[in-house]
């Protein structure tokens, strides 16, 4: 079974993970900090809007895939995915605060409403999938 959504989106959700652990990096540098976070908001900032981004991801991947291998899945899925990917880069940038602190505030809705949304299509699809 080929899955190139999933795999896609799997790339894209990898590189945006090493993109927001490089920015933490980058951060722990600038603040000297080595370990943990040191109390340094900044640091906590960058830290927590990776977290977040791992705490999403798995299930949104999940369903996508889920769909996908169902063949209940369209163009739109493909469409949701990019969705969330951006949403999820908003939502990094915006943790920093600052001028695109919105961001955060667009990055979150985008996330949870592609949970809600792909989670709602999920049991449709499995209601109405044939038993084995």
């Amino acid at each position: 079974m080929s899955l190139p959504l999933t795999l896609t989106m799997a790339a894209a959700a990898g590189l945006i993970n090493i993109w927001l652990a490089i920015r933490i990096g980058q951060v722990r540098t600038s603040q000297k900090v080595s370990v943990g976070d040191g109390g340094n908001e900044f640091v906590i900032r960058r830290m927590r809007a990776q977290a977040n981004f791992v705490e999403f991801t798995p299930f949104v991947l999940i369903l996508i895939a889920g769909l996908e291998a169902s063949g209940y899945a369209a163009t739109w899925l493909w469409a949701v995915g990019v969705v969330y990917m951006l949403g999820r880069i908003a939502h990094g940038l915006g943790m920093d605060g600052g001028a695109f602190k919105l961001g955060r505030t667009i990055g979150i809705i985008v996330t949870l409403l592609t949970l809600l949304g792909l989670s709602g299509y999920a049991v449709y699809v499995a209601s109405v999938l044939p038993v084995a």
